[in-house]
């Protein structure tokens, strides 16, 4: 539990295991959930705070809608360089964004807070946590979905899953597990019961 009372949950995943579906699970629940993709999002957006620097940083990547991300993802994604000027300048920005979200949780009295992360373990950011949570799928149903996306190629797929840390290490290094291949309502279950083992092992 940190300093304001707040109990802080690390939520990952790999790609196409639901994540993003189980933070809305943790929502429904009423667990504020900060999501660190659409914090990015939000940054890189017309007159966002990182829309300038980055701009300057990375010439040719503005659109009318503030900065392209896809054409900054190619930019980036095979250049660890250029990957880690980003984050420089990405990094400490969605650190403030955080914190003002936590800081109005707590003010708004809530006990738990969700911090929805897809790199968690890869960035270190499971240190910032009280607990983690790893959401899994059977690795035939991950392939399944993440196919099934607009775009998206083998080559892609195995190209972004050589960046993610393997998922049975995920599982490994979590807290829980929530398996999403069970079903919607066995995954909300398994979400509700995460919420309650925490409560129950919360010091007062």
């Amino acid at each position: 539990m940190r300093d304001n009372g707040l109990i802080i949950v690390g939520l990952t995943g790999s790609i196409g295991m639901g994540k993003s579906e189980t933070a809305k699970m943790f929502e429904r629940a009423h667990i504020p959930v900060f999501d660190s993709d659409a914090a990015v999002h939000k940054l890189l957006a017309k007159e966002g705070d990182a829309e300038k620097v980055v701009a300057e940083a990375f010439p040719g990547i503005s659109g009318p809608d503030g900065i392209n991300r896809k054409f900054l993802g190619t930019k980036v994604f095979n250049d660890a360089a250029a990957l880690k000027k980003l984050e420089s300048i990405l990094h400490p920005m969605v650190s403030d964004l955080r914190q003002k979200f936590f800081k109005e949780a707590a003010a708004e009295g809530h006990d738990m807070v969700v911090m929805d992360v897809p790199l968690l373990f890869e960035t270190g950011g499971e240190k910032g946590c009280d607990y983690t949570v790893v959401v899994s799928a059977a690795e035939e149903i991950q392939r399944q979905r993440v196919l099934a996306r607009p775009q998206m190629t083998v080559e892609k797929f195995e190209a972004i899953l050589a960046k993610q840390m393997p998922d049975h290490q995920k599982r490994q290094r979590a807290d829980f597990i929530i398996y999403s291949d069970q079903g919607l309502d066995s995954a909300e279950n398994q979400v509700h019961h995460i919420i309650e083992q925490i409560r129950s092992q919360k010091q007062y």
